[in-house]
């Protein structure tokens, strides 16, 4: 007697990466995200190569292992493969201080944030 098996979050077609506590700002980071979400896999992967962005190279691992997951878990089709969803969610933040003038301080805040990648597999256009 145990208990029933938890359906499948995502549907058979998608594969999901996530990566936690990413130590830069939500609202930096969703700007990366923002340039990978609806593209093709490989498009997506040759846009965060270039950016110049510092967070970039972390997504591309997390779309990656995203990749990976669908070839290999799911046995996906690579080649046909799009980023269906890029979300982006505040962690928590790091209070510390900073020495001011007349022995006063400021408080600096230090946020981390989540990141989730979806891929889904696009259906076959029919001739």
């Amino acid at each position: 007697m145990s208990k029933p098996a938890t359906p499948r979050a995502v549907a058979e077609t998608e594969a999901v990466a996530s990566q936690t506590a990413i130590r830069i700002s939500a609202r930096k980071l969703n700007l990366v995200a923002q340039l990978i979400r609806g593209k093709n896999a490989n498009t997506a992967l040759a846009e965060l190569t270039f950016s110049k962005r510092r967070i970039a190279g972390d997504v591309k691992k997390v779309l990656q292992s995203a990749i990976a997951n669908a070839e290999n878990n799911h046995q996906l089709d690579v080649d046909r493969l799009y980023v269906k969803e890029a979300t982006v969610g505040r962690a928590f933040a790091m209070k510390r201080f900073h020495a001011r003038g007349r022995g006063r301080s400021a408080r600096v805040e230090k946020y981390f944030s989540n990141l989730r990648v979806i891929v889904r597999e696009r259906e076959e256009e029919k001739a």
